[in-house]
């Protein structure tokens, strides 16, 4: 039986997708806008002993799946399609190609994490960052553009430039935290350096950034240095569970609570605390659940096989929880899902502008990750299936005192 067909007849639901195999074979709408082709047995290998999206995304990144058309429109078109996951509709349609053998799972791609070791230790926390971070700072200048920002921008309206958006949400988080010269500022989880470097520059404040990623603590001592900055900003190559006791007056944390795991976070925010002075603030930026009913980290999926592995998601009520629990008077909170939406979009156009260049830096498979995480998270915000929210917490003195001022001091 044609390929196409049996594929076609694995997805439930309307098909506004046009299929093609290597068999020769076509099914679907001929003037579908979005194509998928199977170009190996390999492909429908996967496709039959992955769980959910996991196979589709094997069988795409290792090359064996083709998708023809803008990423983006492709999974705008294809969300709604499910597999029929019932071993029945799977025996069926292989024996219509002739061959049981395709339910022998293939072996998995190499770009998939593979960690050892207890979760959330410091050992397979370096192993989980690098496996993402450490790819090559020359493929993310390309990706994240002139700011290296790799978090959820602040768009002040939807025609504002990526740096312009990456600028004001710097800007906003100073904002919120009060950054005045002479404070000192802690960013942990700083990336490449872009919160430290914009504390010093604009605000005069005195930034310690950590990160777990060596490659990008040094490309941010390098950005350090020809900016200026060296008397004010800093960067170590250190995990935050070894920054010195040492009371600041501001910690921002954007884009690393996602990492720290639902059993860790008592003890993460009551670290943090602990280096605060009275009246100093905390922000936590960082990407959420919509609520809590479901699993904080599904282990078999997309993104926690290939981009974030360890990677656990918390509502923001959960959140706001355990910091209320753990020393943070909660001030302020909003939601910027939008934001990151717009974001993604920004960084997927920067992604295929250098498309040919980022498969000779960093490999096609790496390539093909990098272009479907982007779009696929990008339909998850606009669809209100995550969301990123920004928290600011304050350390009250003995008395109960917050140094807040009676109403925002922010837009």
């Amino acid at each position: 039986m044609a390929i196409a067909k049996v594929v076609q007849g694995l997805v439930t639901g309307p098909v506004p997708v046009r299929f093609s195999a290597f068999d020769g074979s076509a099914a679907g709408p001929s003037d579908a806008a979005v194509g998928i082709e199977v170009r190996s047995e390999r492909a429908l290998s996967y496709l039959a002993t992955g769980r959910n999206e996991l196979g589709l995304a094997r069988a795409y990144v290792s090359g064996d799946l083709e998708v023809h058309g803008d990423m983006y429109e492709a999974l705008v078109a294809v969300n709604g399609l499910k597999l029929d996951q019932s071993w029945s509709g799977r025996y069926h349609a292989l024996r219509d190609l002739g061959g049981l053998r395709l339910l022998n799972p293939p072996p998995r791609p190499p770009m998939e994490a593979r960690l050892h070791g207890r979760r959330h230790s410091k050992e397979r926390d370096q192993a989980a960052i690098a496996h993402h971070y450490d790819v090559s700072n020359r493929f993310y200048e390309w990706l994240l553009g002139p700011s290296m920002a790799y978090t959820c921008a602040v768009f002040p309206d939807a025609a504002a430039t990526l740096e312009q958006a990456q600028f004001a949400k710097h800007d906003l988080v100073a904002r919120k935290l009060d950054l005045q010269p002479g404070k000192r500022l802690l960013d942990v989880g700083c990336g490449w350096g872009g919160m430290v470097m914009h504390a010093a520059r604009e605000y005069g404040v005195k930034a310690l950034g950590v990160t777990l990623s060596r490659r990008q603590a040094e490309w941010a001592a390098k950005a350090i240095a020809e900016a200026g900055l060296s008397d004010l900003a800093e960067v170590r190559h250190l995990d935050y569970r070894d920054v010195p006791v040492s009371h600041y007056d501001a910690i921002s944390s954007i884009g690393l609570t996602e990492h720290i795991g639902r059993a860790q976070l008592p003890g993460y925010f009551r670290f943090l605390q602990q280096r605060l002075r009275y009246g100093g603030r905390l922000l936590n930026h960082c990407i959420t659940r919509p609520d809590n009913r479901d699993p904080g980290r599904y282990r078999r999926t997309f993104i926690n096989q290939y981009v974030f592995p360890d990677g656990e998601l918390e509502g923001v009520g959960h959140l706001i929880g355990v910091m209320n629990a753990n020393g943070f008077e909660i001030r302020h909170e909003e939601n910027l899902r939008e934001h990151y939406a717009l974001t993604l979009a920004q960084w997927s156009a920067n992604l295929e502008r250098h498309w040919e260049e980022s498969i000779e830096e960093i490999g096609q498979s790496r390539a093909r990750v990098w272009r479907l995480y982007l779009a696929g998270c990008r339909l998850g915000f606009e669809r209100d299936q995550v969301q990123l929210h920004q928290v600011l917490g304050v350390r009250l003195d003995p008395r109960g005192g917050s140094g807040m001022p009676l109403r925002p001091s922010w837009p």
